[in-house]
């Protein structure tokens, strides 16, 4: 078993995965961004590296920073948790070529199943149904409407190395097919540095079903169950569940065993997902989808899953663990057979979103309350206490809920009222859409597909929760005049995270720097890169007139105006990616572009001036 375990994440999932390390008896190791001096995981860490500044790219992504961490600590094992470079086959790659060992799939197996089309001609070499497309990248407009004329719209073009809605993009006609295929080779470039893309006839009215699975290197494969995750918006999961309230037994057993054959065939260890759409029927609550229901595989996810966490409840199996043991070189402790499901779990994702505004990101601030239900039946999967200040920088899930009941119903009602008990002030959560969700008919019954809340829903419904159930104030602002007592001083040594507890009475308070949260200032590195200034990301205004800012964190895919161009009410600007999703920044009035502030693919931040129009 390995000594000590390098955690290459942030947040609630390197705490999750460190807490699997010590019932393991192994030592943790995190690393942060100077975003996330002050994050949960770097305290529940037994030592801490700090690998750059708090952009994404310079920082999480920063491969030999993360190995270079990773040498300083001794650690003998990287785990990737999710996101990041979790389903990266290069980073993989680097690992078990040191002197590391990666707790994941092999690299092979990454690239393999991370590329789409090669994913489906694995599944369809084992039998496993997948959804009418090409297994072949296509590269023309040509291509996508002959698809359209022999398979009928509407079509997905999804991007080679995507997921979760990433580089997937809508054809409802002919019409479409060009500027919907150069937006996925884009959203492809930018995400996964691939603009290769697949077609695949789109289903109008899918459930999400998705199987846990795990395997061994002596050939052992076992699947855990299955997930509904069919609650989306905009492709984005937000509550999954188990076993799924749809599936009859006769059809769970052939998608569970139609995914372990798929895995088994291609070879596959560690664990990972494999996700299918359902199509539903109309048909009776309390009558689910038969054995004859048609079920397509989707895709495979190399690494766990955010919502892992149900099948843990349901199973009483702690997959964290074994994938440890897993890359330990340990063989499966059980069989399929003694894999048994006990009652039903539902996820929550706690994301700092206004759900009445489109689930728009909200911005960060201070932790002013933060209180979290406890009681039979329910887990926090959280990296958090009262005080901190939320980051925002990555990732709008700041917490996850988990509830667990003996059996469906038991667990709704559990969790209703473990969502009134929990408070959260300071920053805007989608706290009150859950509650919404837990009373909604279509839920409830579930009859709800991966479309009810982007096309079906009232809208109205969701805006009345949180007026109904939100916070008064929103604005994540703390008391500015409060007097604080500095208990905690944080240092950097050479790069690594040293904590010295200081108690000065009558003093005024230790300025904590950019980033930190409450309880502690921390030191620079001397060559860290700053953050923006807050006006521009770093670039000087010159340009005199109005200023077009971002109203998100995200990153610049296309600009699509230079200086001294005439746009009109409308025009789009620039597009900016965050949270997975496109958005078009359009300018509000005409008018002339004195200065461009960004370019292609640099980070903004919330406020940061885009362009400047006269």
């Amino acid at each position: 078993m390995f000594r000590k375990v390098l955690v290459a994440n942030r947040g609630e999932i390197a705490v999750r995965v460190m807490r699997a390390c010590e019932e393991l008896n192994i030592g943790t190791v995190a690393i942060y961004s100077d975003a996330d001096k002050n994050g949960g995981h770097v305290r529940y860490a037994d030592e801490a590296y700090n690998v750059g500044p708090a952009k994404a790219s310079e920082s999480y992504l920063d491969q030999e920073a993360i190995l270079d961490a990773a040498r300083k600590a001794d650690a003998d094992a990287v785990h990737p948790g999710y996101g990041f470079l979790a389903e990266n086959a290069e980073f993989a790659a680097r690992v078990e070529e040191s002197e590391f060992t990666w707790i994941g799939p092999s690299s092979e197996a990454m690239e393999r199943m991370g590329e789409k089309t090669e994913a489906r001609k694995a599944m369809q070499a084992a039998d496993v149904p997948i959804v009418p497309g090409t297994t072949d990248p296509v590269e023309s407009v040509d291509e996508v409407t002959d698809f359209g004329d022999e398979h009928g719209y509407p079509i997905a073009i999804k991007a080679e190395g995507g997921g979760g809605g990433r580089g997937m993009k809508v054809v409802q006609s002919e019409s479409e097919a060009e500027d919907q295929l150069e937006s996925a080779k884009r959203e492809g470039e930018a995400y996964f540095s691939n603009d290769s893309v697949y077609l695949e006839r789109y289903l109008e009215n899918p459930r999400h079903i998705e199987v846990q699975i795990i395997a061994d290197e002596e050939g052992n494969v076992r699947h855990l169950g299955e997930r509904d995750c069919s609650l989306q918006r905009r492709h984005q999961k937000v509550i999954e569940e188990g076993p799924s309230p749809a599936l009859s037994d006769e059809l769970r057993e052939k998608i569970g065993e139609s995914a372990r054959r798929g895995v088994s065939e291609a070879g596959y260890t560690n664990a990972g997902t494999v996700e299918f759409l359902v199509e539903e029927e109309e048909r009776h609550p309390d009558e689910p989808l038969g054995p004859d229901a048609n079920f397509y595989f989707l895709e495979v996810n190399t690494r766990i899953q955010v919502e892992h966490t149900v099948t843990e409840e349901i199973t009483n199996i702690d997959i964290v663990k074994w994938q440890i043991r897993v890359a330990a070189g340990q063989e499966l402790g059980f069989s399929q057979d003694d894999i048994t499901f006990d009652g039903h779990a539902i996820e929550f994702r706690i994301n700092a979103e206004n759900a009445a505004n489109d689930f728009a990101p909200a911005q960060g601030g201070e932790l002013e309350t933060y209180d979290p239900p406890g009681g039979i039946g329910v887990r926090m999967d959280d990296a958090l206490r009262q005080g901190d200040e939320i980051v925002t920088d990555y990732d709008s899930m700041i917490a996850k809920l988990i509830v667990h009941g003996s059996d469906r119903d038991e667990c709704i009602a559990r969790s209703l009222r473990a969502l009134r008990e929990y408070e959260i002030d300071g920053v805007v959560t989608i706290i009150p859409f859950h509650r919404l969700m837990l009373t909604d008919e279509r839920f409830t019954n579930g009859t709800h597909t991966t479309k009810y809340l982007d096309e079906h829903i009232d809208k109205s419904r969701i805006e009345d929760a949180q007026n109904q159930w939100g916070p008064e104030d929103i604005s994540g602002a703390g008391a500015e005049d409060e007097e604080v007592v500095e208990r905690e001083f944080t240092v950097e040594v050479n790069g690594k995270r040293f904590e010295v507890n200081l108690e000065e009475r009558g003093a005024p308070p230790i300025a904590a720097s950019g980033g930190g949260g409450a309880g502690g200032a921390t030191a620079e590195r001397p060559d860290s890169a700053g953050g923006s200034d807050g006006d521009s990301g770093g670039t000087e205004i010159t340009g005199e007139g109005e200023q077009v800012a971002a109203e998100m964190q995200g990153t610049i895919l296309e600009v699509n105006v230079a200086e001294g161009d005439e746009v009109a009410a409308g025009d789009v600007i620039c597009v900016l990616e965050a949270m997975k999703m496109e958005n078009d920044v359009v300018a509000e009035r005409g008018g002339t572009v004195t200065q461009v502030a960004i370019s292609e693919g640099e980070s903004v931040d919330m406020g940061d001036v885009l362009v400047v129009m006269d």
